[in-house]
């Protein structure tokens, strides 16, 4: 059980349609039975079952202990409606607790409540990869409230129970306020040498080396170069980022040492996982520990890591008593598992008709040195790259350039980097169709006209090796030649200042195409007035309400994402701790008007999570060079100076 990669729906919605065909099958032949007729006459309307010939009606309530004391119907006795009667699918359909949330009830993790529960803060070294060697803590156990304080030795894995200092108290408000007293001496390890500065001297060092493991190679990128009419050269970088949800990480644990168990309550994204390090970590047998899953203030990836599911677990069975962990702003801030940061040294060439001939990507990432498991053949460790943080060599245009190099190096760092919305893809399509752009407007083409060239007239593209995926032209093709005429694309007229941005990506089984219209003042403020989305994410949508809340959510995000949020990084620590320093989009900055459309196709319905966020940021940014003339390659973009003469 889980929930991330937009996988919910490609993964349940044949399952949960067959079920509740099944279900209806039960129910109409319980009313069958009642009325003695022949289930062929009855049908089902409104949460009712209905005999034609006679009128008579039965609620689906009337008839629950009936149809459950049946025998299920083979599968092949259960009819799944024809898609033209739904009534419900495909319609706007309200969320069952939105009253609650709005109205502030207890539903998130932050809200559970048990008897004679205690709370808790854990402190970890501020260097990533560090550990506690002593603390004040009888000083700490004499502050108000205090119950126990205690170091954590924890363990090496990144993934698993970081070494750190428990307080415990009788509220969280004494738990935090005896945190703010605690001094601690702390072993930074081999993590202190890092800093940002230091990892883009790396990266510059690294793109002009040899030796980078090669991802893809077609035809010959320097004889292509060097024969090309025209090329660009140009680096985009990115930093490391947190996920910065709304409701910190937070756990309640329960351990019981009569029985051996251990009860957990946590808005996590994957509960299996957390279930299962608290038990390895802890040896404890799996089935003795009990994870409940309340919901989620913000995931978008951080809750598929369990570290604070262990540190819960860890406090509890010190205390062995309910305890509460809330973890500080700060401490989510800066002890994520990061969405690592990114260095793309990039070369490509057109010709002279304004083909894209040549493609070069060297790109420098983000890698933790793990132990081999024996599964995967051996001892020794290997360089893992982080979540997002490996580049595969079907990229887009990586099938689509017949003189393609695509390389990668990874540096070494001790950084927790964990999945973040949309892994990989959140950043490639910046980069990829940012450079795309810039290539367009060398060869001097129309940015829409020239993409669509590049696609080709293919409509299926194979995947390359055994795990290659297919790309489906056709369906890209057509989001993106929707896109164009939905935006008015080249008929409408800008003025200096302004100007419209196209992109399109391939993720998570959607196909989507953006077009941004921007607004930029001589000054360099920014506004962005207009995103037109389309988006194939197959042949029904499952509803529609959820489904423009995801598309215009993943907007919002995209931009909020692209403008703002950075984590420097300076001699192992993260520097910024709070929305003071790591800001996140307000609504005065939202885009003016997005404008959501779906094309239906008859392809396996997708997931809408995260499919729509890739293309935002280069559509955005492609749409500031037209209205300025300036390209933005390094993120956030708050750092750019957009001003114009």
């Amino acid at each position: 059980q889980g929930a991330g990669g937009s996988t919910s729906t490609p993964t349940n919605y044949d399952n949960f349609h067959r079920l509740g065909a099944t279900a209806r099958t039960l129910l109409v032949r319980a009313a069958a039975q009642t009325w003695n007729v022949p289930a062929a006459e009855c049908r089902t309307e409104n949460g009712a079952v209905l005999h034609g010939a006679s009128g008579r009606t039965l609620g689906y309530g009337a008839l629950v202990r009936a149809a459950s004391a049946l025998p299920v119907p083979d599968a092949g006795d259960v009819v799944l409606k024809d898609p033209a009667a739904y009534r419900l699918l495909g319609t706007r359909v309200g969320g069952v607790d939105n009253a609650l949330v709005v109205s502030g009830q207890p539903l998130f993790g932050i809200d559970t409540r048990l008897p004679g529960m205690l709370y808790a803060t854990y402190v970890k070294c501020p260097v990533l990869g560090g550990r506690p060697v002593d603390a004040n803590l009888d000083a700490i156990r004499r502050m108000p409230g205090v119950k126990a304080a205690f170091i954590v030795e924890g363990t090496e894995n990144l993934n698993g129970l970081r070494p750190g200092v428990a307080i415990v108290a009788d509220s969280t408000w004494n738990a935090f306020r005896a945190r703010k007293k605690l001094s601690v001496t702390w072993d930074e390890g081999d993590g202190a040498r890092h800093s940002w500065t230091g990892f883009l001297a790396q990266a510059q060092q690294a793109s002009g080396q040899s030796g980078a493991a090669v991802m893809r190679k077609d035809g010959d990128v320097d004889a292509a170069l060097a024969g090309a009419a025209r090329t660009v050269e140009a680096t985009y970088v990115y930093p490391f980022i947190s996920h910065a949800s709304m409701e910190p990480q937070n756990c309640t644990a329960w351990f019981k040492p009569q029985e051996g168990t251990l009860e957990l309550w946590a808005p996590t994204q994957n509960p299996g996982a957390g279930q299962a390090l608290v038990a390895t970590t802890f040896n404890i047998p799996k089935d003795k520990v009990v994870l409940h899953i309340t919901r989620s203030g913000g995931g978008f990836g951080r809750r598929l890591s369990s570290d604070f599911i262990v540190e819960a677990a860890a406090i509890a069975q010190k205390v062995k008593a309910p305890v509460k962990l809330t973890w500080m702003r700060e401490d989510d801030l800066q002890h994520d598992h990061f969405r690592a940061g990114g260095f793309h040294f990039l070369r490509g060439g057109v010709d002279g008709e304004g083909k894209l001939v040549a493609w070069h990507d060297h790109f420098v990432t983000f890698a933790n040195r793990v132990e081999k498991k024996e599964s995967d053949g051996g001892s020794g460790s290997v360089l893992q790259p982080g979540s997002g943080g490996n580049l595969s060599g079907d990229e887009f245009p990586g099938r689509w350039v017949a003189n393609c190099l695509i390389e990668q190096t990874p540096l070494e760092c001790r950084i927790p980097m964990g999945p973040w919305r949309a892994p990989g893809s959140n950043v490639f399509a910046w980069v990829f169709h940012s450079f795309i752009d810039e290539l367009a407007h060398a060869a001097g083409r129309d940015p829409v006209a020239f993409r669509l060239e590049l696609l080709g007239d293919k409509d299926l593209v194979a995947g390359t090796g055994e795990r290659g995926v297919p790309y489906n032209v056709a369906r890209m093709r057509n989001v993106l030649k929707a896109a164009a005429e939905k935006a008015n694309w080249g008929r409408r007229k800008f003025v200096r200042g302004q100007g419209a941005g196209v992109a399109f990506h391939f993720s998570h089984r959607g196909y989507v195409a953006q077009v941004a219209e921007v607004t930029v003042s001589k000054e360099g403020r920014l506004r962005v007035d207009r995103v037109v989305v389309v988006a194939d994410i197959g042949a029904q949508i499952v509803n529609l309400s959820g489904a423009e809340n995801q598309v215009q959510g993943s907007v919002i995000d995209g931009l909020s994402t692209l403008m703002y949020p950075a984590l420097d990084i300076d001699k192992g620590r993260i520097v910024q701790s709070n929305f003071s320093d790591y800001p996140l989009l307000r609504m005065p900055d939202t885009p003016t008007t997005i404008e959501t459309h779906f094309l239906k196709t008859d392809y396996p319905v997708t997931g809408l999570g995260e499919p729509v966020f890739p293309p935002l940021a280069p559509a955005v940014c492609n749409a500031i060079f037209a209205a300025t003339g300036k390209r933005v390659r390094e993120l956030p973009l708050a750092k750019a100076d957009l001003s114009w003469i």
